[in-house]
C-alpha cells in the first residue's frame, strides 16, 4: 500500500499547533494551551485536560497521572520516550479547567468543551490514525456512548469519523491518583483486557518496535502503585 507523504501533515500540525498555542477562547480556562509533539502516527492517545503542572511544563501527562499512564504503557513493550516521539498525543481540553470547590479538577463545561473540538479534530484529520486511545469518561464520550467505564473499557470498538476515518478505539480509565477505579474489580481487570487489546494491536507492534521489543509477563503487566 502507497501511503501518502508525512513530511507536510507533520508540517500541518506544526501550524496547526502554533495557532492553538494563541487561543484564549475559554475565560474559564488556564492556559497556556499544552499539545504534544507533531507526529504523524498509526497512534492518537486523547486525554482530558492538562493539570497545573502540565500547565507550567507545557507537556501533557507530566505529572503523577503520567507516571501510572506509562507504567502502563511500558509494561506492554514502549518507554515514556519512544510514546512521547512516536505517539500523537491529543486531548478534549488543552487549558487546565481550574480547581472544583469540593476537590479535585473542574470538569470542563459542555461550551468550553465545544470550543476545543476542532483541535483534535484537526489532528485526528492530519494524522488519520487507525489505532484511538480515549483516556478518562471526558475523551471516552466524544468517540462513543458510554454510561459506566465498565460497559467500554476491555474491548475494541469501531469508529468513523464524520469525514469518513475508520479507526479502532480501545479505552482506557484516566490514571488519576484520585481515581480507586482500575484498582479494584471489575476494573483492575477491564484495565489488564485493553492493555492486552492494546499490546496485539499492529499499531502499537509498529510503535513497539522503535524501542525494541522485550518479553512480556502478563501477569505482572501492571506494577503496584
Amino acid at each position: 500500500m502507497n501511503l501518502p507523504d508525512p513530511g507536510p501533515r507533520t508540517q500541518a500540525l506544526v501550524d496547526l499547533y502554533g495557532d492553538l498555542e494563541t487561543c484564549r477562547r475559554c475565560p474559564g480556562m488556564e492556559g497556556p494551551p499544552v499539545h504534544g509533539q507533531a507526529v504523524v502516527s498509526p497512534i492518537m492517545m486523547v486525554g482530558q485536560a492538562p493539570g497545573t503542572r502540565e500547565i507550567l511544563q507545557g507537556i501533557p501527562f507530566c505529572w503523577t497521572a503520567g507516571k501510572t499512564l506509562f507504567r502502563w504503557f511500558n509494561s506492554i513493550g514502549v518507554d515514556e520516550e519512544t510514546f512521547r516521539r512516536r505517539v500523537l498525543m491529543s486531548a478534549v481540553c488543552r487549558c487546565f479547567p481550574g480547581k472544583n470547590p469540593k476537590g479535585g479538577d473542574r470538569v470542563p463545561d459542555a461550551v468550553e468543551v465545544d470550543a476545543c473540538t476542532g483541535w483534535w479534530r484537526g489532528e485526528l484529520a492530519l494524522s488519520r490514525p487507525c489505532l484511538i486511545i480515549p483516556v478518562g469518561r471526558l475523551a471516552i464520550v466524544q468517540f462513543m456512548s458510554a454510561r459506566r467505564l465498565d460497559e467500554v473499557i476491555g474491548a475494541r470498538w469501531p469508529y468513523r469519523s464524520p469525514d469518513g476515518l475508520e479507526a479502532d478505539l480501545i479505552p482506557l480509565p484516566h490514571p488519576s491518583g484520585a481515581s480507586t477505579w482500575f484498582k479494584m474489580e471489575p476494573g483492575k481487570t477491564l484495565l489488564e483486557q485493553a492493555l492486552a487489546l492494546i499490546d496485539a494491536h499492529p499499531a502499537w507492534s509498529e510503535i513497539r518496535a522503535a524501542s525494541g521489543d522485550r518479553p512480556i509477563d502478563v501477569q505482572r503487566r501492571i506494577a503496584s502503585p
